[in-house]
């Protein structure tokens, strides 16, 4: 009997949160982020991240998220971990830079330059970002795969 051919995960579109108020959320994360609307509706809104997409959807049915969460990539870890702060927003406990935004959503901010996700040179560039570059340990691990930058 032959195995079902089964396609290759190769990453993600966006991830959706579930939040109260659209208009909230997007100033919420407007005090800590610098971003671009892709769109906005009554009931959802788009954030863009390049060739991606954080989806913001209005009802949020469950309790806060431990465990569950995910890394969002940003340019400067360090200023969103001030910009949390300067908030008055709870940083959560343990060695990563994780919070709950106010419905709820467990976050970890993770920096370019430290990991193996990679955008792709023309996707930087055109987001404006075609100077960040990845430290010797995150090159290390893409070498590693094969997949060290030129």
């Amino acid at each position: 009997m032959s195995e079902t051919p089964k396609a290759r995960a190769v990453g993600f579109n966006h991830v959706a949160l579930e939040v109260g108020d659209i208009d909230e959320a997007l100033a919420f994360y407007g005090r800590l982020f610098r971003f671009e609307l892709r769109g906005k509706g009554e009931n959802s809104a788009f954030i863009d991240l390049g060739d991606q997409f954080l989806a913001l959807q209005k009802g949020r049915r469950q309790a806060a998220d431990e465990g569950r969460h995910f890394g969002l990539v940003v340019t400067d870890k360090e200023a969103v971990r001030q910009a949390l702060v300067a908030a008055g927003v709870e940083l959560l406990p343990g060695r990563f830079l994780d919070f709950l935004d106010p419905w709820g959503n467990r976050i970890e901010i993770v920096g370019y330059d430290n990991i193996q996700f990679t955008k792709a040179p023309h996707v930087l560039r055109g987001m404006g970002l075609g100077h960040l570059e990845k430290n010797d340990a995150a090159v290390a691990e893409l070498a590693a795969k094969g997949m060290a930058p030129e």
